[in-house]
């Protein structure tokens, strides 16, 4: 795979003995800060609530059936 210009110029800087500027880099900078975690009931439960799938509340669905008679 090719090399960029940024890290020939930073290997270049590297062999004439100069400090390597990736090293100049934060420890964060390497560092994952997000969390990721498994989804909880809560979770899939909010993500439902509005799209009516509660098969055990019936007496509460917002289904309409309509009739229509033509004379």
């Amino acid at each position: 795979m090719a090399r960029s210009k940024a890290k020939k110029k930073r290997m270049k800087i590297e062999r004439e003995g100069r400090r390597n500027p990736s090293e100049n880099r934060s420890p964060y900078a390497f560092v994952d800060l997000s969390t990721r975690i498994t989804k909880t009931k809560k979770d899939y439960l909010y993500k439902r609530k509005s799209k009516n799938h509660f098969s055990s509340h019936e007496d509460n669905d917002s289904f309409f059936l309509g009739t229509c008679f033509i004379f």
